[in-house]
């Protein structure tokens, strides 16, 4: 299945993610692409991810993908989560035509970065765990240390930020001490956000961190890349195209969203239906 826009029509990303963290993406893409209409799709319906077995994720993503792209023609698909980027993407691309960009921890970079050689890493345990983030590891950054830590209260902070809800500091400066408790933690001097919902709270982490440790996350690389899969063509002044936000599942913390979804420019909140 392919996109079914026409080269004239106006031009559309869609950025899909299990819950909310992908907008730190979605936002990255806006500052490189402003005139880029975006659908942010979230699959709140089966959140999280990183709970959730292999085999059942690659099928609840297909089929969560399939009706995205039927209901709202895109150009580019990116998938701004890293468990669903590490498990789907291989299934994606033999599936659709259009251009597919994945999240990969942003390890890479953060060696070139690095004076020390050591390397903090924050995600999720799915991630911290996974094999693919060890071979990145392996691949990247073979004679730097990195110390990583995997955190799933992180990604709720995040969700409750942006519903406006009361975040719990102490939680924050409890992991951020569990980091730096790590032996040569006191060397790291770059921070790798390996989960997209992690840059939503980089002013709450920042609090708690040593002001020598650099944040970095792949949103900037991810926009760069939709920047050169759209090989220069102009959007169109005063598109016809909304931004909009899709949910899969009406909630009341869907609903809650509105203020912040504003702040990136979305107004318009559809949900899916997938019965």
């Amino acid at each position: 299945m392919s996109s079914t826009t026409q080269p004239s029509n106006p031009l559309r990303v869609l950025v899909f993610d299990s819950g909310v963290g992908g907008l730190s993406v979605a936002r990255e893409i806006q500052r490189r692409l402003p005139g880029l209409p975006l659908v942010y799709a979230s699959d709140n319906g089966f959140f999280p991810y990183g709970t959730k077995g292999e085999m059942e994720l690659i099928a609840r993503v297909d089929l969560v993908i399939r009706r995205l792209l039927a209901l709202y023609p895109a150009d580019i698909l990116v998938i701004a989560c890293n468990t669903a980027s590490t498990l789907t993407l291989p299934h994606l691309r033999s599936q659709l035509s259009l251009p597919i960009v994945g999240v990969v921890p942003a390890i890479k970079p953060a060696a070139k970065l690095s004076q020390t050689g050591v390397i903090g890493l924050l995600a999720t345990p799915a991630t911290v765990a996974r094999p693919y983030t060890h071979e990145l590891i392996r691949e990247y950054a073979p004679h730097s240390d990195v110390i990583s830590l995997g955190s799933s209260e992180l990604v709720e902070i995040a969700e409750q930020k942006l519903r406006g809800e009361t975040i719990d500091e102490n939680t924050i400066a409890r992991i951020v001490a569990e980091l730096m408790q790590r032996e040569k933690a006191h060397l790291i001097d770059v921070l790798v956000l390996a989960c997209t919902h992690f840059p939503l709270l980089k002013e709450e982490l920042s609090k708690h961190l040593p002001p020598k440790i650099q944040l970095i996350d792949s949103g900037e690389a991810i926009a760069r890349r939709v920047d050169y899969l759209l090989e220069g063509k102009l959007m169109d002044e005063g598109s016809s195209l909304d931004n909009i936000a899709v949910f899969t599942k009406k909630t009341t913390e869907a609903e809650r969203l509105g203020k912040a979804l504003e702040s990136f420019a979305i107004q318009k909140i559809h949900y899916l239906d997938l019965n």
